[in-house]
């Protein structure tokens, strides 16, 4: 059974920066994907960056260019280096595999960005 737990976020001001991380209990070897998502007071949770196994990586077109995803397969983690930050940034931002999976979604951490 696999456990994510998300890290890192935090109240920020526009420009700034802040690394999340997502801790994953059990193997992620197995899996393909890791993806980040988020989700926004009133919004649908979208996929916003993934990562394959094999380091291949894609984003959405709203964080391309500012935000990067990086794994670590022996910390069994995964991370989202977020620059640039801007106030639609704002939401909570969860990790899940990709396709995500319902029994894989964990608390997530809230990020806030001010104006």
């Amino acid at each position: 059974q696999v456990q994510l737990v998300e890290s890192g976020g935090g109240l920020v001001q526009a420009g700034g920066s802040l690394r999340l991380s997502c801790a994953a209990s059990g193997s992620i070897f197995s899996i393909n994907a890791m993806g980040w998502y988020r989700q926004a007071p009133g919004k649908q949770r979208e996929l916003v960056a993934h990562i394959t196994r094999g380091g291949n990586t894609n984003y959405a077109d709203s964080v391309k260019g500012r935000f990067t995803i990086s794994r670590d397969n022996v910390k069994n983690t995964v991370y989202l280096q977020m620059n640039s930050l801007k106030p639609d940034d704002t939401a909570v931002y969860y990790c899940n595999v990709v396709p995500a999976l319902n029994a894989y979604w964990g608390q997530g951490t809230q990020v806030t960005v001010s104006s």
